[in-house]
């Protein structure tokens, strides 16, 4: 797939307006959607073209890309009358970018077979900063083949590109992304508060902990953030609450006991409640310093 194809991309928000970008910059033409216009005017400033409904990004892509909010939106854009699967045109890739899922990917992936498509999940890790920089970790799975296909466009958005699978395959690895990320933003978090309270400069603490041991995606690209007092969102509270709903579910259903995780979920639901959820997911620390 050297060739410059035509790109549908749905959901132009925090991440997808960055991702966008990168396949525009490339030469692709891309045809875009996402529920607020507004979120999409810079896109089109540099050359995207809009769609007024899914169906129609669908009808005029031969690769359809989506990076929306939840399962059901994902759901949504996919199926029905006006879905991508029923007005994509046979031999048309498609790539759910979301988190999502495991279980909705499966489907996703058996009803494009069924219709001639080509389906992979393919969620991503990095936030706002991976999106803007196209360093993204993106984590693959469906057919083999399908994803050699599209990994030239891949590469456009991210640079750890990994094929993990079968589908639902990208959707269980990005569980565990979310799982690690999950306590660690706990400890991120805590370790900062501990530095405050023994009368230390937290910035100068992170030189000496962020290239050892402790060191971590998030310690090096969120605590910064955390002693700025800069909490603007590059990945939402309320989206990790459902990542972590997701992954809870999958892993009781494979009888796996994950209390960190469950830790963490109660204790970002409380933060939603203090009226956070839209915030990063680096807020905890304005929960756990109460």
């Amino acid at each position: 797939m050297s060739e410059k194809k035509s790109i549908g991309f749905v959901g132009t928000g925090v991440m997808g307006k960055s991702m966008a970008a990168h396949l525009l910059k490339a030469g692709h033409p891309v045809h875009i959607y996402t529920r607020t216009r507004e979120k999409a005017e810079e896109l089109l400033t540099q050359g995207a073209e809009w769609k007024s409904t899914v169906a129609e990004v669908a009808q005029a892509s031969q690769v359809v890309v989506t990076m929306v909010g939840y399962p059901s939106d994902v759901e949504e854009v996919y199926f029905g009358d006006n879905g991508i699967l029923e007005n994509a045109a046979k031999g048309s890739y498609v790539i759910d970018m979301t988190t999502s899922s495991p279980r909705l990917a499966e489907k996703i992936s058996s009803t494009a077979k069924e219709l001639g498509l080509h389906a992979l999940d393919a969620p991503v890790s990095g936030g706002d900063v991976g999106a803007r920089e196209a360093r993204l970790s993106i984590m693959a799975g469906g057919e083999k083949e399908d994803f050699e296909a599209v990994l030239p466009i891949l590469q456009l958005m991210g640079q750890n590109i990994v094929y993990q699978g079968k589908a639902g395959a990208g959707q269980h690895t990005k569980m565990c992304n979310q799982i690690a990320i999950a306590s660690g933003m706990i400890g991120v978090c805590e370790a900062i508060i501990y530095a405050e309270k023994a009368r230390l400069d937290p910035s100068t603490v992170l030189k000496s902990i962020e290239s050892g041991a402790a060191g971590s995606w998030s310690l090096s690209n969120l605590a910064p953030r955390i002693i700025k007092g800069n909490f603007e969102p590059g990945f939402y509270v309320k989206h990790f609450i459902k990542d972590m709903k997701i992954a809870l579910e999958s892993a009781e259903e494979m009888g796996l006991l994950t209390p960190g995780l469950k830790l963490a979920k109660d204790l970002y639901e409380e933060l939603a409640e203090m009226g956070e959820e839209n915030s990063g997911t680096h807020a905890l620390y304005k929960r756990l310093k109460q």
